[in-house]
């Protein structure tokens, strides 16, 4: 299929092109909340918050002066001024781990929400928790198989067969990660990514690939697009990037570099 990148105008600001809320990072887990937060923004949203520890707070703001910062104190009212909830990455899965998740996701009235990495593994433990409607789940095999409560080996039998099933149990949008990545909307219609390559397999390109996806959503994506456009995108960084740095050596911080060059393919 074709993707074209949401349109920007002459005439905007920050605020045109969204604010996302990102829960995430811990403080032996800092580099996930940088990665995620910088690759929204790289790819076209109007401003990012990063809600996490001080100690985190610290370390991300010695790295980039693009990103905003709120403490965990006031994450209800960051909730609620965000247009993107994004949650997960790096967070951990300590007792308030799971109780700022449970924050943000209670605090969720009617925008969309993206849940990654330890936000999946809290959320595969919950038994009464309400989802919000506009939700998207972007597990790997091995997540997959904590949220459906079967085997890797099974998940990884039939990619399309289990992607459907996460979206049927959690009435989301669901990512699953491979080299060739399942994308299943909530009537489970089907989108197989055929971008990306080895350079991807590194630690912290699922935290850009998530930072990706919310920075569309905040542009007006909606769930099902802003997934299928995000693993596009996110795969042709890959794609690209290996032709100067090798497959061997490509960073996930590399992969925010060559969102620009990934996204001058599509316009």
């Amino acid at each position: 299929m074709e993707f074209k990148m949401p349109e920007r105008v002459q005439n905007s600001h920050k605020g045109t092109y969204g604010r996302v809320l990102n829960v995430s990072g811990s403080d032996y887990m800092m580099g996930a909340a940088y990665l995620s937060s910088l690759s929204a923004l790289t790819v076209g949203c109007g401003y990012v918050f990063l809600c996490s520890t001080e100690r985190v707070i610290d370390a991300v703001a010695a790295q980039s002066q693009n990103i905003v910062f709120c403490l965990l104190s006031d994450l209800e009212n960051q909730v609620k001024a965000a247009d993107v909830l994004l949650i997960g990455c790096g967070l951990s899965t300590s007792d308030e781990a799971i109780e700022i998740f449970r924050r943000a996701i209670n605090s969720v009235d009617d925008i969309p929400v993206l849940v990654d990495a330890d936000g999946l593994n809290i959320l595969a433990k919950m038994n009464n928790i309400k989802l919000p409607e506009k939700l998207i789940l972007t597990p790997h095999p091995k997540e997959a198989s904590r949220l459906l409560g079967v085997d890797v080996d099974t998940i990884l039998s039939d990619m399309e067969y289990w992607s459907k099933e996460i979206s049927k149990k959690f009435n989301c949008v669901t990512v699953l990660k491979s080299h060739r990545t399942v994308v299943c909307s909530k009537d489970l219609e089907i989108y197989i990514n055929n971008t990306g390559c080895s350079a991807l397999a590194k630690a912290g390109s699922g935290d850009v690939l998530a930072g990706i996806i919310a920075g569309l959503l905040a542009q007006n994506c909606n769930e099902y697009y802003a997934a299928k456009l995000g693993v596009y995108l996110h795969g042709l960084c890959g794609d690209i990037a290996k032709n100067d740095l090798t497959e061997y050596g490509v960073l996930a911080s590399d992969q925010i570099r060559f969102i620009p060059y990934a996204i001058k393919k599509l316009l």
